[in-house]
């Protein structure tokens, strides 16, 4: 009898799981969903964030740490600010920095996995340094990888591409691109990739599970992710509703994040036709209901509509010089699974537009995307694991 309890430790590897988000939550998303999976094939998973808290993230089952949250001052990731909107100072970081490193001693995980670092959340490398420094001096150093998803934004800074390669060299084993090579490969947003090829496996795209058949339906479905920055599009959907024949109803879901005073106002314009919320549960199956979904081109918003085989009008974020969202919109666009208006060209005439082209898209059929990437995941740290 005393035997069973150190057989299921033995069986149920320890996973050490960093992410932090800094503008949207889709980060924390793509994370939870990898995390459920995980669990669901019988690892012990620790997530530790560092963002503001969202509401139903990182879910039931998960270990979950939360760090004292820091996110951007603005769009553009200039600065970090703590949960009341002050700078972030240096005892802050030390305090940050300390629990970090007592979660990783406490957790003693077999893998490791740090979200987007060292390709991105570089305004976070003064505790993931020293995390990293504490992994290679471990007793028994478990597996470092990082966790990316498929398209990177592209880097200005001279240099910056060669620093990310010597810290894969240095400190990582593997490199979890979460993506369908036939789709994108990680080559074509970082020039630098055939330096660490042997490192890089790819996942397949994280979507959720096939949604269920909508309890409410609407012809539209207008949503703005985390809606830190989302205002613009919901309020063009507004102005260009009345353009629009054939489109009796309208579901606005504006994102947790978005500003009261934005919300507000944005609330006080639904009438017949027009519902507005800040989150929906549900919002899986409306788009499986839906004729038109419009939103931003962010990951895990994209794979949402490809997995529920909806129409979409992509509106890229493109503010702070982001590029990322713009070329996952161009490529749906090439498959025929998209229509994209650019964020710089929205006019309640051209939104009109831009949705009557959409609507009269083909239905999507058989979409031929990987679209298993959280049990994916599963499988290949399940390999990883075994074969060391």
């Amino acid at each position: 009898m005393g035997e069973t309890p150190l057989t299921s430790a033995k069986s149920a590897p320890r996973v050490f799981f960093y992410v932090q988000h800094l503008l949207g939550i889709g980060h924390i998303a793509r994370a939870s969903r990898v995390a459920r999976a995980l669990v669901a094939d019988g690892f012990d998973v620790t997530l530790v964030t560092g963002g503001t808290p969202v509401p139903g993230f990182p879910g039931e089952g998960i270990r979950h740490i939360e760090l004292p949250p820091i996110a951007v001052s603005d769009g553009n990731f200039s600065g970090l600010v703590d949960a009341t909107g002050q700078p972030v100072d240096d005892a802050f970081k030390d305090h940050r920095t300390s629990m970090l490193l007592g979660a990783y001693h406490g957790a003693r995980p077999d893998i490791v996995i740090i979200e987007a670092f060292p390709f991105g959340r570089r305004q976070v490398r003064f505790e993931l340094m020293p995390l990293l420094s504490a992994i290679e001096k471990s007793l028994e150093r478990p597996l470092v990888m990082t966790s990316l998803r498929d398209i990177l934004q592209e880097r200005a800074k001279p240099g910056r591409d060669e620093e990310t390669i010597a810290l894969v060299k240095k400190h990582f084993d593997t490199v979890l691109v979460h993506g369908d090579p036939n789709f994108v490969r990680l080559e074509e947003t970082f020039p630098l990739a055939d330096q660490i090829s042997q490192r890089i496996v790819y996942t397949g795209l994280v979507s959720p599970p096939k949604p269920e058949k909508p309890r409410e339906r609407f012809d539209v479905v207008v949503s703005a992710g985390g809606g830190a920055v989302g205002s613009t599009l919901i309020r063009a959907a507004l102005d260009a509703a009345p353009l629009i024949d054939g489109v009796k109803s309208w579901c606005l879901i504006t994102g947790p994040n978005m500003p009261q005073a934005d919300f507000d106002a944005i609330a006080a314009q639904g009438c017949n036709g027009i519902s507005v919320f800040r989150f929906r549960k549900d919002f899986a199956s409306l788009l499986a209901g839906a004729r038109l979904s419009i939103s931003q081109a962010g990951y895990n918003t994209v794979c949402d509509i490809l997995q529920a085989k909806c129409r979409s009008l992509l509106i890229p974020f493109a503010s702070g010089g982001e590029t990322e969202q713009d070329a996952r919109a161009s490529r749906l666009a090439k498959l025929g699974l998209a229509h994209v208006l650019e964020e710089s060209a929205i006019t309640p005439q051209s939104m009109a537009q831009a949705i009557d082209l959409a609507l009269k898209l083909p239905e999507p059929g058989h979409i031929d995307l990987d679209l298993d990437g959280a049990a994916g995941t599963a499988r290949i740290l399940r390999r990883l694991y075994d074969e060391r």
